[in-house]
C-alpha cells in the first residue's frame, strides 16, 4: 500500500489555508469532470484522487490526522516498533466522507485502500459545505452549485421583454426576459451553473435584474407614475392632449376647469403583469399645469381684465 501525498496531489503548499485548498480543488475538479473528459480514464483517475486529497485536506480532523501520519509512515511502512497503525485505522475520521462517487466510478467508494485504511470506510454522508444537510446514504448525487449575475435593463425593456446573451464558462447563453419584469427580481435558468462533481444534475443560473431608473417615469408595483404638462388654456378650457406613453401614443381628455397636481388614472397602461397574458396595471398622469411665457401687451391686457372680472 503506498502513501498519498494529497498535498501534491492538489498542488498546494503545507501551509495552504482552508480556503486556497477548497479554491484549487475546484479548479482541478472542473479540469479534470468526467463531462469534460468521456472516455479518457487518466482524466477519470486524477479526478478520483482529487476527489479523494480534498475529503481529507477539506476536512480539519482528517487533514490534522494526515499530517501527523505524514512524520510516521515510513516507520510503519517498513516495520518499525512504535508505530500502532490499530489507532490510525480506529481514529481515522469515522466514516465522514464527504461525497460517495458509486454513480461515477463502477465499484467500491471510489477512495483508495490508503485512504480506507487511515480513514475508515463505509456509508457516506454529504457534507454541509455542498449546500445540504449531512445525512448518510450509499451515493450522493449532489447538485452543483448555482451561478449568480446581475443584469441591467432599461424600463423600456422591462416593459416590453427582451433578450441578452450571457457568457458562462466560456459558452454563451441565450437569457429571455418576459415583460413586465421588475427591479431586483431574480430569474433563474435551469441547468446553466455548476455541473456536478458527483453525477448530479447541474447548478442552476441565478440572474439578478436591475432596471435602470426612468428620468419621467416611476414604477410602482405593475402602475407607472408620471407627469404631464398641460398648457394652461387647456386646463382651463378643456380639451384633448395626445401622450407617448411606454407601450403607445394615447388620446386623453381634459376635463374644463383641471387643477394642477391633479391625478388622471389611465387604466391597463400600466407595467404587464410578469408571467400573466393580458394583464397589465395602471398609468397614473400627474397635471403639471404649463403657463405661458413673455406675454404681450395685448395678452396682458386681456389678463388684467379677468382680473377685474374675477374680483
Amino acid at each position: 500500500m503506498d502513501y498519498k501525498d494529497y498535498y501534491n496531489i492538489l498542488g498546494v503548499d503545507k501551509k495552504a489555508t482552508k480556503e486556497e485548498i477548497k479554491k484549487q480543488y475546484r479548479k482541478l475538479a472542473k479540469k479534470y469532470h468526467p463531462d469534460r473528459n468521456p472516455n479518457n480514464k487518466e482524466a477519470e483517475e486524477n479526478f478520483k484522487n482529487i476527489q479523494e486529497a480534498y475529503e481529507v485536506l477539506g476536512d480539519d480532523a482528517k487533514r490534522s490526522k494526515y499530517d501527523q501520519l505524514g512524520a510516521n509512515w515510513k516507520q510503519f511502512q517498513e516495520g518499525g516498533a512504535g508505530f500502532d497503525f490499530s489507532q490510525w485505522a480506529q481514529q481515522g475520521g469515522g466514516r465522514s466522507y464527504r461525497v460517495s462517487f458509486d454513480n461515477i466510478f463502477e465499484g467500491g467508494s471510489g477512495f483508495s485502500d490508503f485512504f480506507n485504511s487511515f480513514f475508515g470506510g463505509g456509508d457516506s454522508f454529504i457534507h454541509q459545505e455542498f449546500g445540504t444537510q449531512s445525512k448518510r446514504r450509499k451515493s450522493a448525487n449532489i447538485k452543483g452549485r448555482d451561478y449568480q449575475a446581475n443584469l441591467t435593463i432599461s424600463l423600456h425593456e422591462a416593459y416590453h421583454g427582451t433578450s441578452t446573451i450571457l457568457n458562462v464558462n466560456d459558452k454563451k447563453i441565450r437569457v429571455p426576459i418576459r415583460p413586465g419584469v421588475k427591479d431586483g427580481q431574480v430569474l433563474r435558468v435551469r441547468g446553466k451553473g455548476e455541473v456536478s462533481y458527483s453525477g448530479g444534475e447541474p447548478g442552476d443560473l441565478l440572474i439578478k435584474i436591475n432596471v435602470t431608473k426612468s428620468a419621467s417615469t416611476k414604477v410602482k408595483g405593475n402602475d407607472l407614475y408620471s407627469d404631464v404638462k398641460v398648457d394652461l388654456y387647456t386646463a382651463i378650457l378643456g380639451g384633448k392632449i395626445t401622450i407617448q406613453t411606454i407601450s403607445k401614443p394615447v388620446s386623453i381628455n381634459i376635463p374644463p376647469e383641471t387643477q394642477n397636481g391633479k391625478e388622471l388614472r389611465l387604466k391597463g397602461l400600466g407595467m404587464p403583469v410578469f408571467g400573466r397574458k393580458n394583464e397589465f396595471g395602471d398609468l397614473y398622469l400627474k397635471i403639471v399645469v404649463h403657463l405661458p411665457e413673455n406675454l404681450n401687451d395685448q395678452e396682458k391686457a386681456l389678463f388684467n381684465q379677468l382680473k377685474t372680472i374675477r374680483s
